[in-house]
């Protein structure tokens, strides 16, 4: 069935309705609405067929709808307006980031504070360093006639090092052509590109070594993740009990039980090759637990290698425009703060020496 502009309009009238009122809307309510002229028959009719679709839920017989998953999926690619912050908003939003944050860890529960006062959501605020350390050498130095000593040097100045045993008969020669192998396709790469396509290529192009390629490859892969762990904050998990979804006490303890470090922890993997905003819609979370829930996150700029994410968690009839509009001014003023300023120009007078007249 084709989803039409009429329909579309309904759609966003709904999702937009039940975002202000957590209550179910009706076609009634529709009718009201100054931009709608269509008769209340021909908005029954639609808001029966998009729950057909599947855009749409009804709670009971004889209530009126509520948005589904992907009800509020095609809001959020398609039919939500944008929404511009007021003059208020983003002095506030201004006077709360200019507040100078020395330490990440810091500046991630301050960061999290801040978002979650914003939106009146639970937040979260991590930095990583994923994808920034590589690998810059590799060593092998033999360590007596049946071991080898593997060292690494990273892009970070940091060295990792592990002892090999060797196969039976493995030669310097051999040694030195895997030194080289090595050195030719394993470095400046990620743990991301360490794919079982290039483990093949690498133990063909080592040859009579070939066997210790796996052993680097999962060592070197674990060094690298070691360095690009990711430090997290959680701010506002209370925030979710004003929401009406959350009244039930049953409900609400579910969902409070999971809004910590250790169930979010996906989130910023999720981001780590996304630009702009992203937008999880209940099943589309990663977590079981998140599954009733919403997630929209956005990144920022920190600076020396690191990466930062903010995001809030909360229910499906959240105020998409509205919360993405903040999350974006905030993911903006974050960078532009942690933008390292250029070097001012030296005085005249200390550019070159004073003339006499």
């Amino acid at each position: 069935m084709e989803l039409t502009e009429r329909k579309k309009k309904v759609l966003r009238s709904v999702v937009d309705l039940y975002i202000r009122t957590a209550e179910p809307v009706g076609s009634k309510a529709i009718t009201e609405l100054p931009d709608m002229k269509y008769s209340s028959a021909t908005i029954r009719n639609e808001m029966a067929e998009l729950t057909t679709m599947g855009y749409l839920e009804q709670p009971h017989t004889s209530a009126g709808r509520v948005p589904a998953a992907a009800g509020y999926r095609l809001y959020v690619d398609e039919l939500m307006a944008d929404y511009r912050l007021s003059l208020d908003e983003t002095q506030s939003i201004n006077i709360a980031i200019e507040e100078k944050m020395q330490r990440v860890d810091k500046m991630l529960e301050k960061v999290a504070k801040l978002v979650s006062q914003a939106t009146d959501l639970p937040a979260i605020s991590a930095a990583s360093r994923h994808g920034s350390t590589t690998v810059r050498r590799f060593e092998l130095i033999a360590a007596d006639v049946s071991s080898v000593i593997l060292v690494i040097m990273l892009s970070d100045e940091q060295v990792a090092n592990k002892v090999i045993k060797l196969p039976v008969q493995t030669l310097q020669s051999d040694l030195q052509v895997l030194s080289a192998v090595l050195n030719a396709t394993m470095t400046g790469l990620t743990p991301d590109d360490f794919t079982a396509d290039l483990l093949e290529r690498v133990m063909n192009a080592a040859g009579a070594a070939g066997a210790l390629v796996p052993v680097i490859m999962e060592f070197t892969a674990e060094v690298l993740r070691g360095h690009g762990s990711t430090n997290m904050a959680v701010a506002g998990q209370m925030r979710l009990l004003g929401q009406p979804e959350y009244r039930d006490v049953d409900k609400a303890q579910k969902i409070m039980s999971t809004l910590d470090e250790e169930a979010l922890s996906n989130l910023p993997a999720i981001m780590q090759n996304q630009n702009g905003t992203k937008v999880l819609v209940g099943p589309e979370n990663v977590a079981q637990e998140l599954k009733d829930t919403s997630v929209v996150m956005t990144k920022f700029d920190i600076g020396d290698g690191m990466q930062g994410m903010i995001g809030v968690v909360g229910p499906t009839r959240m105020d998409y425009a509205k919360v993405t509009a903040r999350l974006s001014y905030f993911a903006e003023s974050l960078s532009k703060m942690f933008a390292k300023p250029e070097q001012a120009a030296l005085p005249q007078s200390a550019e070159e020496p004073h003339k006499e007249a």
